[in-house]
């Protein structure tokens, strides 16, 4: 199967080059590296069934087009998704989110290709329902400072869903939740990211607020596997799917947790809380199980094993 990619050098979407082609498909990935690194691809480029075009999806495909030609599926990921990106990028995120999916649904419709819409757990913005299904509408901010995220995933998420009623368009959805492992980069602002670092230089782990927030963190291997069965899937076309770690943690006992698998001290410093943070945030996946037969599988103890000495490794060779 042929297969277009946007965002592919980006945290998720080299993750998801790297499974599709050792799976045995032909990979397109696209990116314009606005978080994305040449780096990521390094597995993925090591295959013959892996290319790579450098453009900005919220541009004309049609200089594109001819190396698209065949795609059977389609998978959106390109976009800024952390708060720091999204920050500095807040007009890039809207087009990506706005008219770069529609050219990629233009273009998935044109071909008859699958769908699948990359969109987030922000969509339910600081949640008033506990667990989150995917019937909850949400509750968020339309135009506070991570609205151009939320908002523009959600405008996403309405876009994909007029494909599909106005065009037949063999479209799903996923909403992803926090998600860690190799890859992220060490200054993209996320808890992961921040915590290792911090660790690692024996810096303050910092903690916004007084760390009694809740996350749910799902290991990269864990989610490329929820998305490669929704894609595949004709059980979820049409619909919503949350892809995420049901288990939940405040962020001080994450922090704990960090620091006692990265054997340091547990030291911290609290911060502000930032604009419109979640107080809580956990997925239901009852959806998935049912019709993904997909849960997670690595535990966030071995998670973050792995994902320390990825960033420890990484450290050793910017030296």
């Amino acid at each position: 199967m042929k297969i277009v990619l946007t965002g592919a050098a980006g945290f998720i979407g080299s993750h998801l080059a790297a499974r599709y082609t050792a799976d045995g498909h032909s990979v397109v990935g696209i990116d314009n590296f606005i978080t994305g690194t040449i780096d990521n691809l390094a597995t993925a480029r090591a295959s013959d069934a892996f290319e790579f075009v450098e453009h900005d999806v919220s541009a004309d495909w049609t200089p594109i087009a001819e190396r698209l030609r065949g795609a059977e599926l389609v998978l959106h990921f390109a976009s800024p998704a952390s708060p720091v990106d999204y920050g500095a990028h807040p007009i890039e995120t809207m087009l990506v989110n706005g008219i770069g999916t529609r050219n990629a649904l233009d273009f998935a419709s044109s071909t008859g290709a699958r769908f699948l819409f990359a969109s987030t757990s922000e969509t339910y913005g600081d949640p008033l329902v506990h667990p989150q299904n995917e019937a909850y509408w949400g509750n968020v901010n339309p135009v506070g400072v991570r609205s151009c995220y939320d908002e523009s995933k959600r405008y996403g998420e309405a876009l994909t869903m007029a494909y599909a009623r106005a065009k037949d368009a063999d479209i799903r959805l996923i909403r992803i939740f926090n998600t860690y492992g190799p890859r992220m980069r060490r200054n993209d602002g996320r808890v992961v990211p921040n915590f290792v670092t911090q660790a690692l230089e024996g810096k303050p782990l910092t903690i916004y607020g007084d760390g009694s927030q809740t996350r749910s963190f799902c290991y990269v291997d864990d989610l490329v596997e929820g998305i490669v069965r929704c894609a595949a899937s004709t059980a979820t076309k049409g619909l919503v799917v949350n892809l995420g770690n049901p288990d939940e943690y405040t962020i001080r006992h994450f922090a704990e947790l960090v620091c006692r698998i990265a054997r340091v001290p547990l030291d911290f410093v609290e911060c502000p809380m930032p604009s419109d943070d979640p107080t809580r945030r956990c997925p239901d996946i009852t959806r998935a199980k049912s019709l993904l037969d997909w849960q997670p599988q690595v535990g966030v103890e071995d998670g973050l094993e792995r994902t320390i000495a990825y960033f420890g490794k990484t450290a050793q060779q910017a030296l």
